[in-house]
């Protein structure tokens, strides 16, 4: 087994293990479905937080080519599914067997959190460039993921419905732009 199969285990864990959570979230919204004030931003995050998490779970087949590993630089890696982990256990709230679930309350409660986490991500997934390849990311990539900082720090700096509601279409057409420029293939 090379060294990278055997690192990949660890990620693929946590990733699956963010990817269970949300879908967790949404089983337990179905099951609690008559007592759930529904808010679409929540649902549309805990979609896009399932799309992320298959992104860079698809993004890490190209460390396959990397054959020295240090400590730092497997850290580095496995740091980036850490916030994608937190992200998945916030995005929805645990439903109890009682009470009412309001999504939108939930939302805001948390919304700072959230987009905090998600600057943390795109910090440690440029980090993590800079530590494998001793280099910033390309251009196109870079640029993608400072305008989905920009974003996610208004997210976590306002707590404006229009900005959220807002934060959604952007996020969603970013993120499938920077999927479809530079991830639509494996390599």
């Amino acid at each position: 087994m090379d060294a990278f199969s055997y690192l990949s285990v660890l990620l693929s864990i946590i990733l699956g293990l963010a990817i269970t959570q949300v879908l967790q979230g949404f089983r337990g919204l179905m099951l609690a479905r008559s007592r759930v004030r529904s808010y679409w931003p929540s649902i549309a995050w805990a979609i896009l937080l399932l799309l992320l998490d298959v992104q860079v779970w698809w993004a890490m087949y190209d460390l396959r080519f990397r054959h020295e590993w240090s400590f730092l630089g497997f850290a580095t890696v496995l740091a980036q599914t850490v916030p994608l982990y937190l992200l998945a256990g916030l995005v929805l709230p645990d439903i109890g067997i009682e009470g009412s679930v309001d999504l939108r309350t939930h939302y805001y409660e948390n919304h700072r959190w959230f987009f905090s986490l998600l600057i943390l991500l795109l910090v440690i997934s440029i980090g993590k460039e800079a530590i494998l390849n001793g280099t910033l990311p390309a251009p196109l990539n870079l640029g993608f993921q400072l305008t989905f900082i920009a974003g996610s720090l208004f997210g976590a700096l306002s707590s404006r419905e229009w900005c959220h509601k807002a934060l959604v279409p952007f996020s969603t057409i970013l993120i499938i732009a920077y999927i479809a420029a530079l991830f639509a293939h494996l390599h």
